[in-house]
């Protein structure tokens, strides 16, 4: 009998201190995946930021307290909420904001993972006195593909003439995450008497790298008859990766020039009326005579005059 009793009692401590959870049923943290597929990431937005759902299911018999952590990958910052009651067989939701990332300092394409950490700290209302159990969940964040071009034309030195050119270096360089070069190159001014050259055609040929710049020089000419004005000479280029994916990503850039009138011939006569010849003016540094030498002079001559009789 001693020993059924003591057989018994100890089936009736075992049955009173088993898991509290297998009494009371489970709890599930989960995340809502793009296309319902946990191996399709979530892509981060140009602004550098995505909102991803997450939800807590309770189905235990009562309510729930739990604790949330964050970690975000490309430096990117958390915001979601940091502790949450849950009630017993309710399934709630949350966002979690992820905002930050640099996109731009990124390779296109990256792909990095985050985790969403859930702890349990209450049951019923009650804090829970040994650490509660926790569970995690997670997925993949892609940095976005960004097309950018950035477009600066040189200034000229200063005005031209009517009838000669000027020569405008236009720098391209690639401020996306991805190789690009120039798809189409567009040239206008408001000038009809200035023609410019194709010498940015070269551009078009040109792989650019992230960050990396191309160059080309524009020639400008004035006609001879170009009145004095101020020209405005601009440039367009577009992405040739953003026109490839179906979009449009156009950079511009402009300068203005002055075209004076040409240079004056140099003139011959300046006037045709006058047909005298020159006169040439011989100047002496010898000091004139005074009064006393030039009386010298006549007396001299007097004398010196032959006689006759």
């Amino acid at each position: 009998m001693k020993w059924v009793l003591s057989t018994g009692v100890a089936l009736l401590l075992l049955a009173c201190t088993a898991p509290v959870q297998g009494q009371l049923g489970s709890w599930e943290l989960g995340i809502n995946y793009p296309q319902d597929n946990e191996d399709v990431p979530f892509s981060v937005g140009t602004n550098g930021g995505v909102a991803i759902q997450f939800f807590v299911n309770n189905e235990e018999l009562v309510d729930i307290g739990v604790e949330f952590d964050y970690e975000i990958p490309f430096g990117g910052e958390a915001d979601g909420p940091e502790s949450e009651t849950i009630g017993a067989g309710d399934n709630k939701s949350f966002t979690l904001t992820v905002s930050g990332i640099d996109v731009w300092s990124h390779a296109a394409d990256s792909k990095e993972e985050f985790t969403i950490s859930a702890t349990l700290v209450s049951r019923a209302g009650l804090p829970i006195s040994l650490p509660g159990e926790g569970q995690e969940a997670g997925g993949e964040l892609k940095i976005p593909t960004i097309y950018s071009l950035e477009v600066d034309i040189s200034d000229p030195i200063g005005p031209m003439n009517a009838g000669t050119d000027v020569i405008l270096t236009v720098t391209v360089t690639n401020k996306g995450n991805v190789q690009d070069k120039a798809g189409e190159v567009e040239v206008s001014d408001n000038c009809p008497l200035l023609t410019t050259d194709n010498g940015l055609d070269s551009l078009m040929t040109s792989n650019i790298g992230s960050g990396q710049s191309t160059e080309a020089n524009l020639i400008a000419t004035a006609s001879e008859s170009h009145p004095r004005r101020n020209c405005k000479i601009e440039v367009s280029v577009s992405s040739n990766g953003a026109m490839n994916s179906g979009g449009s990503e156009i950079a511009d850039d402009d300068t203005t020039v002055t075209v004076e009138p040409p240079l004056d011939e140099p003139e011959e006569n300046n006037n045709p009326d006058d047909s005298s010849d020159p006169v040439e003016v011989v100047s002496s540094s010898l000091p004139a005579p005074g009064i006393a030498t030039l009386i010298c002079a006549l007396a001299i001559a007097a004398l010196a005059s032959p006689r006759r009789y």
